[in-house]
């Protein structure tokens, strides 16, 4: 799509300018038109393509925010009783991205000329994912599309909570250990040489942990550039790696074994797993279609795993049940447990829902204590590493001192 900027007249003869987006002016214009306007003038809006395409990528890119809002507003709308066309086409008024904006328009034209909004959704699969695909399209064949919306913009936001708790959780520690490596860094550099140049002058004997700093500061400075971009290729090396099957299969395993955050990683997986299949069986999606996207949804190579397992199952008309207590380390027998009487009872959604808000509680509860425990090992960490520099520096100095 393109920008144009227009000038029309009014019915009642006011005149008006504007901008709006269009495939080309003819279609704006015929539009305009059928919208009983008089079109006087019609003019795209050139821009270079790497300032359309900054824009688009940096200023209208559609968050996890925006999907929140417009699932939640689209909702209340169609509960108020406002047609679809016409409540897409509000939203699409007042919405200030440019992305977003001409997404809205294109659901517009497809809802308008006969379209499922499930089938317009799933014309951007980078956007809008199964979950919301699915559950949008139930609403429509059940006649409660209103409800289906609030409860995906419900979903979306207890995932986004979920994670950013966690993600929260992990910041303060890792901002932390950043500043002290880059602090590191630039002593060895400039510090460390200045320091290594008196000692030298006064022959000062130095213990080893003062040589090895000196060791350190020498190979920084006489292969700054070369550790650096080792440094540097490491790390795209390691992201790299990560994106790959076998790279997400060993951070999966790595997270699922450190002593302090694989509870938290169990936890948020157990409570993403059980959220993402109540809503989905809740809102009367397929138990094997609602295992497919919850396999889909989940990040963790290890529980996507446990979801396959579970679509095989039942397939063979084995219960959902046994899939979770088959895999005790991933999933704890609470779960499995509760599941297994949900299936008994025919309560399974409100089982998985209890089971969810359980884990989110123990994941909020994870997450500050989490907080309390780190800030102390980092106290001790940053403490015995500015001891040792402080160690290391000072023992040269009495001896320079006790030879004078």
């Amino acid at each position: 799509m393109s920008l144009f900027h227009y000038k029309i007249q009014n019915p009642d003869g006011q005149y008006e300018e504007g901008e709006t987006n269009a495939e080309n002016k003819y279609i704006l214009s015929n539009k305009l038109k059928e919208e009983g306007k008089t079109v006087i003038a019609v003019t795209e809006i050139i821009k270079k393509k790497w300032l359309l395409s900054f824009e688009f990528s940096l200023f209208s890119r559609i968050t996890l925010q925006d999907k929140i809002l417009f699932t939640k507003n689209l909702s209340v709308m169609i509960n108020a009783g406002i047609p679809l066309a016409r409540a897409l086409d509000i939203l699409m008024q007042q919405n200030k991205k440019i992305k977003f904006k001409n997404t809205l328009q294109i659901f517009y034209d497809n809802i308008t000329k006969g379209t499922s909004f499930s089938e317009a959704l799933s014309k951007f699969p980078q956007v809008f994912s199964p979950l919301i695909i699915s559950m949008v399209r139930v609403g429509e064949e059940s006649g409660n599309l209103s409800e289906s919306l609030l409860t995906v913009s419900t979903q979306l936001s207890k995932n986004n909570a979920l994670y950013k708790k966690v993600k929260g959780a992990m910041i303060y520690p890792a901002f932390v250990i950043g500043v002290m490596v880059i602090i590191g860094i630039l002593m060895f550099i400039f510090v460390i040489p200045t320091l290594v140049a008196t000692f030298k002058d006064f022959g000062a004997t130095l213990p080893k942990s003062t040589q090895l700093i000196i060791f350190i500061s020498d190979s920084f400075a006489n292969h700054t550039l070369l550790i650096l971009s080792l440094m540097v290729g490491s790390i795209v090396g390691i992201l790299t790696l990560l994106k790959t099957q076998l790279g997400k299969y060993f951070l999966g395993f790595i997270v699922l074994q450190l002593p302090i955050l694989s509870r938290i990683v169990k936890q948020y997986n157990m409570a993403q797993t059980t959220r993402t299949l109540f809503s989905l069986l809740s809102s009367g999606v397929g138990v094997v279609e609602s295992l497919k996207i919850t396999q889909d949804v989940l990040q963790n190579p290890n529980y996507k795993k446990v979801m396959e397992n579970a679509i095989g199952d039942i397939q063979k008309g084995i219960p959902l049940s046994k899939s979770f207590i088959d895999n005790p380390k991933l999933y704890e027998p609470l779960v499995g447990g509760m599941i297994e009487v949900g299936e008994e009872t025919g309560q399974l959604s409100n089982m998985l829902k209890n089971i969810a808000d359980f884990y989110e509680n123990e994941v909020e509860q994870a997450t500050k204590d989490l907080s309390s425990v780190i800030e102390p090992l980092l106290i001790v960490v940053v403490g015995g590493a500015v001891g040792f520099f402080a160690i290391s520096i000072i023992a040269p100095i009495y001896s320079l001192t006790d030879s004078i």
